[in-house]
C-alpha cells in the first residue's frame, strides 16, 4: 500500500519479521508473477501498456469499432503482452530484461493469428462455416497460444476445465468435427470473442483501470487507518481492523489473493502478535478479504457486470446485495470477538487509536472517486461511469497536489502516478481478459454439444428428490469452476454456465440465481483443496495452509448458508416493493441475530464456552432465525432464550461450587 506512514504505530509489522509481499505474490497470485524490465526496456513496456490503457478508456466513451473487429484486436494485443512479460515456468533463472526468443516468436504467432481475424473479419464472416484450411490452422494455432498465455498468467485449472470441454466437443459432433468446432471458438461471437471478453474489454478493464487509481490514491492505507478508529480499541481489536479495512479495499481491488497479501503483510503479524493463533491470524485475513468480493457498492466490479447479464438497474443489485454482505461480516466479526474473549484478548492501545471524525475530515476526499462511481451508474453505462470515476480519481489527486504545492511552497506534479495507475491497469486486466476469452471456449462448447441441456436435466433430477439437492450440486459446480480464476471473470463463467441452469430448472429469480452463483464462485478461493487466498494468508502467518484453509470457510460459513436461503426465500435480497418496511427492518434484526448465533455456536463460546449439545442448540436457533418466517423465527427465539438461561444457570451454579 501506498502513504505507508498514515498507518498507526500498533498495526505495523516487526522490524524482524520481515515480509517480502513481492515474492508472496508471484508464488500464490499467478498475475504477479512477471519478469522485471529497467531501464530502455521498462519504458517500452510501460508506454505500450499505458497507450492500451488510454485506448480501452477512449473505445469505452466512444464505441466506434464493430465488436468482432474489437474482440480481435483486443485479445490479440492481450495475449502479445503476457508472452512477453509473463515466463514459461514460475522459476525462469533470468527475469531481468531478459525476453527469450521463443517467446517473441509466441507472442508475434498469437496476436497474429488474431489480427488475422481482425483484417479479414468480413471475408470470413461471408464465409460462414466453409472457411479454409489456413483459416482453420490460424484458428488452431490462435487457440492454443489463447491458452498457453492463459495458463502462465491464470494457472491451469482453467485451462484443464475448457480443453476438457473441447475434448468433449470432439467426441460429441459427428461431422467435420475440426472445421465446427474451429469455426465456433474463433470465429463466431460465442466463443474467444463472446460474451465474456465482450464484457470484460467493454468495461472490466475500465473498472481495473479505476482500481488502479484508487491503489495509487493511497486509500487502502486510509481504510486501515479508518478501521483502527473504529474497531482497533474493542475486544480482539487487530483482527476486527484487518476484517473491515479488508472489506473496504476488496470491494475494488478485484482478487481475494492480491488483497489477502497487501493487507495481510500488515495485519497478520498485528493479529499473531495480539494473542491469536497463526492459522487464525490467516484465515481472519484471507475470508475477509475474499468477502470484499462480495461488499456493495462495487463488489469487485461483479455489481456492474450484473447490471449486463441480469439487465436489473444497478441500484437494485447494490441494495439486494446489502443484507447478504452484512451477514457475512457479521458472522466473521463476531466469531473474532468469540474467540478473543476465550483467549481474553485486548484491543489496542487508545494512544495508537486515530479519531474517527478528524480523519474523515482530514482524508476523506479519497471517497469522492467511488462516491461518484455510484451516483454516475444511475445516469450513464457502466463503461461511461467507469470512465467517470477515472477521471474524478485524477480531479482528487491533482486538487490535493495543488494544495501540497500551496502549502510547500512548490509546485508538485506526480505525472509518474498517473502513468504508473494506466500501466498497472493493463498489467491487471491481463489475466482477466485471458481467462474470460477462455471462459467463452467454454460457453462456446456447452452450446455446441447441447451439454447445458444435461447439466440442467441433472440439476432438475436432483430438484425432484429435494431442491436443496440442485442447489447443492450447482454449488459444487461454482467452486469448481471457481478454483484458480480470477474473481471477475469467475463471475462471468457462473453468470454465462450456471446462473441460467437455476433459472429454468427452479425457477429462481433471475437476481437470486446470479447471486446464488455469484457467491459460490467467489468462495472457491478459501475452499480448500484449491483455497489461493487462504494459503497467501499461510505463507506470511506461518502457519499449516490446510488448516488455515478450513479455518477461513468455518469463518466464511455465512457465505454457504445465506445463498441457500435467498434461493428459496428471494426476500433476503429486499426483491419486491410490495414488502411494507416494518417487515424487511425485522428481516434484518432477525437475521443478524440469527447469524449472531450461529458464531457462537462455531465458536462455542457465547456468555462463557459451550458444550457441544449447547453448541447445536446455538446452531439451530441462529439458523432459525436467518431463514425468513414466523414459525422459524418463533423457534429460533425460544432456542436462543432457553440457551441464554442454561448459560446464566450453569454459570451461577458452577461459581457456588467453586466457592
Amino acid at each position: 500500500m501506498s502513504d505507508t506512514n498514515t498507518k498507526p504505530i500498533a498495526m505495523e509489522a516487526d522490524e524482524d519479521e520481515v515480509i517480502n509481499v513481492d515474492e508472496l505474490m508471484a508464488e500464490f497470485d499467478k498475475e504477479s508473477n512477471t519478469r522485471h524490465f529497467k531501464g530502455i526496456f521498462e519504458k517500452i513496456i510501460k508506454a505500450a501498456m499505458v497507450l492500451f490503457s488510454l485506448y480501452v478508456i477512449f473505445d469505452g466513451w466512444t464505441g466506434t469499432m464493430e465488436e468482432r473487429q474489437k474482440m480481435s484486436w483486443f485479445i490479440g494485443v492481450i495475449v502479445f503482452m503476457a508472452f512477453i512479460i509473463y515466463p514459461v515456468r514460475k522459476k525462469e533463472k533470468k527475469r531481468i530484461n531478459h525476453v527469450p526468443f521463443y517467446d517473441y516468436i509466441l507472442a508475434v504467432l498469437g496476436a497474429g493469428s488474431f489480427f488475422y481475424y481482425a483484417i479479414n473479419c468480413e471475408a470470413i464472416v461471408a464465409k460462414a462455416s466453409r472457411i479454409t484450411e489456413i483459416d482453420i490452422a490460424i484458428a488452431i494455432l490462435g487457440t492454443v497460444l489463447l491458452f498457453e498465455a492463459c495458463r502462465r498468467v491464470v494457472g491451469l485449472p482453467i485451462v484443464c476445465v475448457s480443453a476438457a470441454f473441447i475434448a468433449y466437443a470432439f467426441i460429441v459432433v459427428d461431422r467435420n468435427p475440426l472445421r465446427v468446432i474451429m469455426y465456433k471458438l474463433f470465429y463466431t461471437t460465442e466463443g474467444i470473442a463472446g460474451t465474456p471478453l465482450n464484457v470484460c474489454a467493454s468495461f472490466i478493464v475500465l473498472f481495473i483501470i479505476f482500481a488502479s487509481f484508487l491503489e495509487q490514491s493511497g486509500i487502502g492505507a486510509f481504510f486501515v487507518d479508518l478501521a483502527n478508529s473504529i474497531a482497533g480499541k474493542s475486544t480482539g481489536g487487530p483482527a476486527k481492523v484487518a476484517v473491515i479495512s479488508s472489506a473496504m479495499e476488496g470491494m475494488y481491488s478485484g482478487s481475494s489473493v492480491a488483497n489477502t497479501v497487501g493487507s495481510g503483510s500488515v495485519t497478520i503479524p498485528t493479529m499473531k502478535r495480539c494473542g491469536y493463533k497463526p492459522e487464525f491470524a490467516a484465515a481472519v485475513e484471507a475470508a475477509a478479504s475474499t468477502g470484499g468480493q462480495i461488499m456493495p457498492p462495487i463488489m469487485g466490479a461483479a455489481a456492474f457486470l450484473m447490471t449486463e447479464y441480469t439487465g436489473l438497474p444497478y441500484s437494485q443489485i447494490a441494495i439486494a446485495a446489502i443484507l447478504p454482505a452484512v451477514l457475512y461480516f457479521t458472522g466473521i466479526f463476531m466469531m473474532i470477538h468469540f474467540e478473543a474473549k476465550k483467549l481474553g484478548l485486548k484491543g489496542l492501545p487508545k494512544e495508537s487509536i486515530p479519531n474517527f471524525f478528524k480523519l474523515l475530515a482530514k482524508k476523506g476526499y479519497l471517497l469522492l472517486p467511488v462516491v461518484a462511481l455510484v451516483v454516475a451508474m444511475n445516469y450513464f453505462s457502466p463503461a461511461k461511469a467507469a470512465i467517470t470515476a477515472i477521471l474524478v480519481a485524477i480531479g482528487v489527486k491533482l486538487i490535493e497536489g495543488v494544495i501540497k504545492s500551496i502549502a510547500h511552497k512548490k509546485f508538485e506534479f506526480e505525472i509518474s502516478l498517473y502513468i504508473q495507475s494506466l500501466a498497472n491497469g493493463t498489467k491487471n486486466a491481463i489475466g482477466v481478459a485471458l481467462a474470460c476469452a477462455v471462459a467463452g471456449c467454454i460457453s462456446a462448447m456447452v452450446q455446441q454439444t447441447g451439454l447445458a441441456n444435461v447439466l440442467s436435466s441433472l440439476v432438475q433430477s436432483a430438484s425432484q428428490l429435494h431442491p436443496i439437492f440442485a442447489l447443492a450440486l450447482t454449488m459444487i459446480m461454482c467452486i469448481v469452476l471457481g478454483m484458480g480464476v480470477p474473481t471477475t471473470a469467475n463471475y462471468v463463467i457462473m453468470a454465462s454456465m450456471v446462473a441460467p441452469i437455476l433459472m429454468r430448472s427452479l425457477d429462481i429469480p433471475v437476481l437470486a440465481a446470479h447471486m446464488f452463483v455469484f457467491y459460490f464462485g467467489i468462495v472457491a478461493d478459501i475452499t480448500p483443496p484449491v483455497a489461493l487466498a487462504a494459503y497467501a494468508g499461510s505463507a506470511i502467518a506461518k502457519s499449516n495452509p490446510m488448516k488455515t484453509g478450513v479455518t477461513a470457510t468455518r469463518l466464511a460459513i455465512t457465505a454457504f448458508i445465506v445463498p441457500y436461503i435467498f434461493a428459496f426465500s428471494p426476500e433476503m435480497l429486499i426483491i419486491g416493493a410490495d414488502k411494507p418496511w416494518y417487515e424487511i427492518v425485522l428481516l434484518v434484526i432477525t437475521a443478524v441475530i440469527g447469524i449472531f448465533m450461529v458464531s457462537a455456536g462455531m465458536e462455542g463460546y457465547l456468555l462463557k464456552n459451550m458444550p457441544w449439545w449447547q453448541r447445536v442448540m446455538a446452531l439451530a436457533g441462529g439458523l432459525c432465525m436467518v431463514i425468513p418466517g414466523i414459525a422459524t423465527d418463533a423457534v429460533g427465539v425460544a432456542l436462543i432464550v432457553l440457551l441464554i438461561l442454561l448459560q446464566k444457570f450453569t454459570g451461577k451454579k458452577e461459581e457456588k461450587v467453586k466457592a
